[in-house]
């Protein structure tokens, strides 16, 4: 008799759901599951939601073997709790593997809102006021970097990241100099909070002139002027993101006349405990090697003066920086040599630099990523952490998660998967409050996507 069933058990036809980890937006179908049988036709599929408020699944199908679900944004409030696929279908024996439970997001910006082709480079901070302001660039003909028609974009959420405000336009340089807007690219933004004033300090890099779609990167000459090389510019709000100064240029305050491309980060800076502001460096050797090098910018002043030093490993760009024990600062940087991340500290502002343990030990494809230091006295788990978020995959933008760490960045040990799908892969990190920490990045499904993880929630 038991042979008999194990033989039926056997024979019976099974689907098969792997569920697949991606950030479910609102307004939009989401592949969440890839579905196989063991025999015939993919069968029609009852599916429900565990976690979720009653009517949330707005539809649901199946299309080349990907189980879709298009969710009710407005019966979808809290975007912290992850919810759980409840799947049946008659006559098969339904298998599931995978991460059960799926985790929701919020569209900030996409291709086509407003027109714009494109949004690329988030920033995010948390202000004195809670208000979550996102930055980003808005890359008005097409995806490609400066050189072109590019602004810095601000989106604020003032309740925890569920909705988003209309988008502000922060830096445009305008026709300057007589020249088109397209020759007038600014963009790469970097946000940080100025924590004893309560000002929001916005950096960016301005081209003026060269070629239309060609990578002001590679054709950056010498020199102080916008005419011959690009600029670091700054603007500043005394109201929370809502408005934004007239550009500071900051070019001849930091940067060297042989170097040629030099700017910030792009991501966010930090405040000090001392008050000082700090703010991710990169600049590039002359040429013909222009190879790049990253460090730090800071101000003692509230951002009215800013120095630089030395650069902390060469051949390094976009890093993001965290005041790990009070006055060292640890950079993290992106690494071209396909070695994994590059890590190294300062204890003097950047003036001398040495590796930390973790170096090249986070796993990378070449891409931007984010850090975030949170004391124990600013968090639920009542220890110091550390965040960082990037692609963890060596060779593909993919596989977005944000990892913690709890002893500095020596270890990490914990880690929440947000997206396996492919896309640009930038991101940036923000404490939303003392239990959760916010995302801004470039998912597989929007191109500014918004998550919030409970602390919690990290395994």
């Amino acid at each position: 008799m038991l042979a008999t069933s194990l033989i039926a058990l056997v024979a019976a036809a099974t689907l098969q759901i792997h569920h697949y980890q991606v950030p479910v937006v609102q307004d939009k179908a989401v592949p969440v599951a890839e579905v196989t049988v063991s025999e015939g036709e993919i069968p029609d599929l009852k599916v429900s939601l565990r976690g979720l408020p009653r009517k949330a699944l707005r539809s649901y199908f199946v299309q080349d073997g990907w189980l879709y679900v298009n969710l009710d944004p407005d019966r979808v409030k809290d975007i912290r709790k992850p919810f759980k696929l409840k799947i049946k279908a008659k006559g098969y024996k339904v298998v599931q593997d995978g991460a059960l439970k799926h985790r929701l997001a919020r569209k900030v910006r996409t291709a086509g809102d407003d027109g714009v082709a494109a949004y690329r480079i988030p920033g995010l901070v948390t202000t004195q006021k809670g208000t979550l302001v996102g930055v980003y660039d808005i890359r008005h003909e097409n995806s490609r970097d400066l050189q072109g028609h590019i602004d810095v974009g601000v989106s604020r959420s003032t309740d925890g990241g569920r909705t988003w405000g209309p988008m502000i336009v922060a830096m445009d340089m305008g026709e300057w100099g007589g020249l088109p807007q397209n020759l007038n690219g600014v963009g790469d933004p970097c946000i940080l909070v100025d924590e004893v004033t309560g000002d929001l300090l916005l950096f960016a890099a301005w081209t003026h002139g060269g070629e239309a779609g060609k990578a002001a990167w590679w054709s950056a000459g010498s020199g102080f002027g916008p005419e011959t090389t690009p600029q670091l510019m700054m603007v500043r709000s005394t109201d929370d993101g809502l408005t934004w100064s007239e550009p500071e240029n900051l070019t001849k305050q930091v940067k060297q006349e042989a170097w040629n491309f030099t700017f910030q980060g792009p991501g966010r800076g930090i405040t000090m405990d001392d008050g000082t502001l700090v703010v991710p460096f990169q600049h590039q050797e002359p040429a013909p090697e222009r190879t790049p090098a990253a460090g730090i910018m800071y101000s003692t002043d509230r951002g009215l003066t800013w120095h630089v030093h030395e650069y902390a490993k060469i051949n390094t760009t976009e890093s993001q920086v965290a005041e790990v024990e009070p006055g060292v600062l640890m950079l993290n940087m992106r690494d071209n040599r396909r070695t994994g991340r590059a890590v190294y500290v300062t204890r003097d502002l950047g003036r001398t630099w040495e590796p930390h343990v973790s170096d090249g030990k986070l796993v990378e494809p070449v891409c931007m990523a984010s850090l975030l230091k949170v004391k124990a006295s600013e968090n639920s788990l009542r220890k110091d952490i550390l965040l960082f978020s990037n692609p963890a995959d060596e060779k593909d933008r993919k596989n977005i998660t944000i990892q913690m760490s709890f002893d500095g960045g020596a270890t990490w040990t914990r880690k929440v998967l947000l997206d396996e799908g492919e896309g640009w892969g930038y991101s940036c990190l923000t404490m939303i409050d003392r239990k959760t920490v916010g995302i801004l990045y470039e998912s597989s499904q929007a191109h500014m996507t918004f998550q919030a993880v409970p602390l919690k929630d990290f395994r």
